[in-house]
């Protein structure tokens, strides 16, 4: 990764904090984007210090022209680019029945259109190098999760989205890559939204028995050194789960529903 040029978005926390870190320790040059730009200039300065060239830009991906200036400026500061990390993302847990519907599109504008739009102003520039899309979705884009309406729909719109990016570019060399994690220990749960849009505050599930961010990071770098096309990340919750679905899907939502009811304050019930 020496000299190459990274924009990682939802760099202030979890996989995208991870991914930086990792990237900067492989020797790229990164251009890190989230909405918190104190958090975003302190990991810059933590980074810069083991020599890397880093930029932290305030992006909102949901609004188009701050992922236009993100690649403007990243372009500007680097002369190209040649990875994208789509991570920055969000979270939900209510009944559909309940969900505003104001909350349902916020999950897309993030989720989804940030992917789109920072995809969109750097496609030129990584075509030009021939250079590597990732997408991070989720187990839940290939297995629909009761009270994640949103987020399930957002996570199969971005890998709908990135499959045929991949088959449009088949002669052009450019690299597209899915991400799904499992469960990992991050603090999306947490900033998750509610029916009424409102942070659920406290994660509902136990964050120490889940995959850590820096794992899920190395994952993911070593699987963009070796261009490959998608990784499911742990084995129950991810890889076994998404095989299953293709075969016994009502057993996988059957399973899947008892699980999401054992969680703390479920909105499933008991």
């Amino acid at each position: 990764m020496n000299d190459k040029v990274v924009i990682i978005t939802g760099a202030s926390s979890g996989i995208g904090m991870a991914l930086a870190k990792e990237f900067a320790r492989r020797g790229a040059n990164l251009s890190l984007a989230a909405r918190n730009i104190e958090v975003l200039d302190e990991l810059a300065r933590e980074l810069m210090h083991h020599g890397s060239k880093v930029i932290a830009v305030k992006t909102d991906v949901s609004v188009a022209n701050d992922c236009l200036q993100l690649i403007r400026t990243t372009v500007k500061t680097f002369g190209k680019i040649d990875i994208l990390i789509n991570n920055a993302g969000i979270s939900m847990r209510a009944l559909f029945r309940d969900v505003e519907l104001e909350v349902l599109k916020r999950l897309m504008d993030v989720n989804f259109w940030g992917t789109v739009y920072c995809t969109k102003f750097a496609y030129p520039y990584l075509l030009a190098s021939k250079g590597s899309v990732v997408g991070i979705s989720s187990v839940t884009g290939f297995v629909g999760l009761p009270a994640r309406t949103g987020y399930s729909a957002s996570k199969f719109a971005i890998n709908g989205f990135l499959e045929t990016l991949r088959s449009e570019n088949l002669k052009s060399g450019l690299h597209v890559m899915i991400v799904a994690p499992g469960f990992t220990a991050t603090n999306i749960r947490k900033s998750a939204l509610t029916a009424n849009g409102t942070p659920q505050g406290e994660t509902p599930i136990k964050e120490e028995k889940l995959m850590s961010a820096e794992k899920v990071a190395s994952h993911i770098i070593k699987a963009i050194i070796k261009r490959k096309k998608k990784i499911i990340l742990t084995f129950i919750e991810g890889k076994l789960t998404v095989l299953i679905n293709k075969i016994f899907p009502t057993l996988v939502s059957k399973v899947a529903y008892k699980k999401m009811a054992r969680e703390n304050d479920s909105p499933l019930g008991k």
